[in-house]
């Protein structure tokens, strides 16, 4: 059973943390080890569009309203990937996180109408509803304090 992704998010970040209280200069603090976790996590979701399976579930989870859900599966993955590695550059690691937050709060509502529809991702049931919109606002915080915004 793969790790779910709020726990991925922690655990990435924290050994991030940890590594540069060990002495990892870069990595010592915080808000650049919330950036490789969040870096991480967006990985992770943009790959899933490599996947045939996932791939698949992922178009249908688009609402039929809208046009293309091929290729919106295609681009949304290709900002969550530029997104990880804005992430990474500390130049560009606050407009990343900003962007990633709109990104969340747009496709928000695909994710909405597939728990209403029942969806799948990868084979299996998507994640419920209530469930998902908490998963989503704990990465809208860290992206905002990535940005070092106030959450």
């Amino acid at each position: 059973m793969p790790i779910p992704l709020p726990l991925f998010l922690v655990l990435v970040t924290g050994t991030t943390r940890a590594l540069g209280a060990l002495g990892v200069a870069p990595l010592d603090d915080w808000r650049t080890a919330l950036c490789c976790g969040l870096a991480a996590l967006f990985l992770v979701t943009a790959s899933g569009r490599l996947v045939p399976r996932v791939r698949a579930d992922l178009v249908a989870m688009v609402p039929p309203r809208l046009p293309a859900p091929g290729l919106l599966v295609a681009l949304t993955g290709a900002l969550e990937a530029l997104g990880a590695v804005g992430l990474l550059v500390p130049a560009t690691s606050q407009v990343a996180a900003v962007c990633l937050a709109l990104l969340l709060v747009v496709m928000t509502p695909a994710n909405v109408w597939a728990a209403r529809h029942g969806g799948r991702l990868g084979g299996r049931p998507i994640t419920p509803l209530g469930r998902r919109l908490t998963e989503q606002a704990l990465y809208l915080v860290a992206c905002a304090a990535a940005a070092g915004l106030p959450a």
